[in-house]
């Protein structure tokens, strides 16, 4: 079995585990606020107009790719430095936990990896233009691994999160972020999608899946940091990595972010939104030997009492097999859709229960 390394970022605050490696790395997204791409040209060539520069691209030619995206997104990659209490022989020290974050509003608000700030007694923010920023946590999961600092700032430049799920092996990708620290701060590397929906044991009881596995270099210092296409939209979350083997990274998909990005910006805020079961799905059921095995679908393990899932009629051992009529196969990708409900929405489920599929609607509640 490969061994994965966690990591909490560089310095003091670098820890290893016995599987996954959270790589101190930087991720970039956006909201609403968006690039937006404007003609094209003849030859294979097109201009896109990126946060107000002009820009020439040539489709066939990664290269160029790769030198469109470094002249624009690097402006909108942070490096985030917590401050960290330890304990150690020589007593109680303060480290620090050093990775990346991107900018996904104009006012301030900021994604990064949970690792990166977790138990910080302060965060700091390193933008492009040589500013520095005290930022307050708004919210983070450790499951998730995700997190969103705030600074007090207006008019930055942000990014443009992409459709994680639209993307295909073998595309262009290029990694912005802080390896090794600020010293080495927004390096760009790139390469390619080198395998979709990946899964890799972080701990004894978590396991990060729908990963996107790609050959663009990432080390410690690139947490939170963004894995890009090849139009410079953020597809993924660089956050982990196989020290075992080279040009083996892994990014979290992006779309994960946009609900809980959208909901804080909205209220200041965001409240996991869930059904009210318990479950895993195929990738997860793989990693443990007391699970039921199956191929699809998301095995419903538990339902909470009183829950809009168990006044559904959902029971222990049924399979849930889509939302809204989008098909779900992960954990994660059932939250992409459950996130962006609030409490009190319906959601069609269908689902099997034994050998029959039933169809039922769910009232959604806030996670307690």
């Amino acid at each position: 079995m490969d061994r994965f390394e966690k990591e909490k970022g560089l310095g003091d605050g670098f820890k290893i585990g016995l599987m996954g490696a959270l790589i101190g790395g930087l991720v970039v997204g956006m909201i609403i606020l968006g690039v937006l791409y404007a003609t094209g040209t003849i030859g294979g060539k097109r201009t896109e107009t990126i946060a107000g520069q002009k820009v020439v691209v040539n489709d066939l030619e990664a290269s160029t790719q790769v030198e469109a995206v470094a002249q624009v997104v690097p402006q909108s990659v942070v490096g985030v430095t917590a401050a960290v209490i330890q304990q150690s022989l020589m007593g109680t020290t303060e480290g620090q936990s050093v990775g990346s974050g991107f900018i996904v509003t104009t006012d301030g608000y900021i994604v990064t990896n949970q690792h990166v700030v977790a138990d910080s007694t302060s965060i700091t923010i390193s933008l492009d233009d040589g500013g520095t920023y005290p930022g307050k946590l708004i919210w983070s999961d450790s499951n998730l691994d995700l997190a969103v600092v705030k600074i007090e700032k207006t008019d930055l430049p942000v990014v443009t999160l992409g459709d994680s799920n639209a993307v295909k092996v073998g595309e262009t990708v290029i990694a912005i972020g802080n390896p090794m620290g600020l010293n080495y701060e927004r390096s760009v590397t790139a390469g390619i999608v080198s395998a979709l929906n990946r899964s890799l044991m972080v701990d004894s009881n978590l396991v990060a899946e729908d990963l996107i596995q790609t050959d663009a270099t990432i080390n410690a210092g690139n947490s939170g940091g963004p894995l890009c296409n090849g139009k410079g939209d953020v597809i993924g979350i660089n956050t982990y990595k196989n020290y075992q083997a080279e040009g083996m990274g892994f990014a979290l998909p992006v779309n994960i972010l946009r609900p809980i990005i959208s909901k804080i910006v909205a209220n200041g805020s965001f409240t996991p939104i869930v059904i009210g079961i318990s479950g895993y799905d195929s990738q997860q059921a793989a990693y443990f030997s007391n699970t039921e095995q199956f191929d699809s679908g998301i095995y419903v393990n538990a339902v909470e009492s009183g829950s809009g899932a168990e006044q559904a009629g959902l029971a222990k051992g049924d399979i849930i097999i889509s939302l809204e009529g989008q098909n779900v196969n992960s954990m994660l990708g059932m939250k992409s859709i459950l996130y962006a409900l609030n409490p009190g929405d319906t959601i069609s489920i269908t689902y099997k229960h034994g050998n029959a599929v039933k169809a039922v609607d769910v009232t959604v509640q806030a996670a307690q």
